[in-house]
């Protein structure tokens, strides 16, 4: 089974969960060099921020949220995106292991050195040396010095008990083709893009999984516009698939549905992006609210942890 719509492009976005937004900022801000490229609520419960880091403009492929929920820490099993990892520079490794001294662990994987590191929920991440040919997606004016900063992802891995699960959307539906297997983990990659593009399958023997504090949420992929995205639920409820309708997060609309092995996928419209109702030049630097919301801003506000110093200094692209 082949699908006749354009192949997915690769990663959009990462959401994961976190219970400290001013430790989440400061870690991935300050420690990671990524722009806080919005700082809003979580729209369907206001009462949470909603946390968005990327490049200097948010560019689909670079962008980890967050929803910063109160509440128990999360435990990684199978059915569960175990670790996101981020393209870094080639040449750039040392930099990294410098700055993550006694707090990282290396390691290969398909013939590349694999920087481990954890955020601040202790979430698992990785940084990984990949030969990039678009300099300009990296945040040039965060903490990292350019040569070695962040440029997006560089692939997400998937715990799952059988790898025909998850490949029966991402090979058969996706266009995404298997290109190499290592002991239990099997690593896919989206028939374009260079960056953002790979998906990795690590199969285990079933371990209960709990979300929370330190996992993540759900994955992202890329349609191009709204259009396609229609095209997509249509395909895949014809599918057999549980799948939302579309919904309206301003920065790019959405729809979500569960891979067979139980992890929740979204696809994202790669427009109209986050510059829609805050200038470039000043993104993340406010709480920015849905027109819906806007009219209850104040009880709004009082009901969030308050985030001093978010972003300091306004910084132009």
């Amino acid at each position: 089974m082949t699908t006749a719509l354009q192949p997915i492009q690769g990663l959009h976005h990462v959401t994961a969960i976190t219970n400290n937004a001013r430790k989440n900022i400061d870690f991935y801000t300050g420690q990671l060099g990524l722009r806080l490229v919005k700082v809003t609520i979580n729209y369907d419960d206001p009462s949470t921020y909603h946390l968005y880091y990327g490049d200097g403009v948010g560019t689909p492929g670079t962008i980890m949220t967050f929803f910063a929920w109160a509440g128990r820490r999360g435990t990684l099993g199978t059915g569960m995106t175990a670790e996101t990892a981020f393209a870094i520079p080639q040449g750039s490794l040392a930099f990294w292991q410098n700055r993550f001294a006694g707090k990282s662990e290396l390691t290969q994987r398909f013939g590349q050195s694999a920087l481990l590191i954890r955020d601040a929920d202790e979430m698992p991440l990785a940084l990984i040396e990949t030969p990039v040919t678009t300099p300009e997606r990296a945040w040039s004016k965060g903490a990292i010095p350019v040569e070695h900063a962040i440029r997006g992802f560089h692939s997400v891995t998937l715990n799952e008990t059988d790898a025909t699960l998850p490949a029966a959307v991402l090979v058969d539906r996706f266009g995404y083709r298997e290109t190499d297997r290592e002991g239990s983990r099997i690593r896919y990659q989206s028939a374009t893009g260079t960056l953002a593009n790979i998906v990795d399958v690590l199969t285990q023997p079933r371990v209960q999984a709990h979300g929370g504090t330190g996992t993540v949420h759900h994955i992202a992929f890329r349609v191009p516009d709204d259009a396609t995205q229609v095209e997509w639920l249509k395909t895949l409820r014809g599918d057999g698939h549980h799948v939302s309708p579309v919904m309206d997060r301003d920065y790019f609309h959405s729809i979500y549905f569960r891979e067979p092995g139980g992890i929740l996928f979204e696809l994202a419209t790669d427009g109209p992006g986050f510059a829609i109702n805050e200038p470039v030049e000043t993104l993340g630097t406010k709480l920015i609210l849905p027109a819906w919301l806007e009219p209850q801003r104040a009880a709004v506000e009082a009901g969030l942890q308050p985030l001093k110093e978010v972003q300091t200094a306004v910084a132009t692209v």
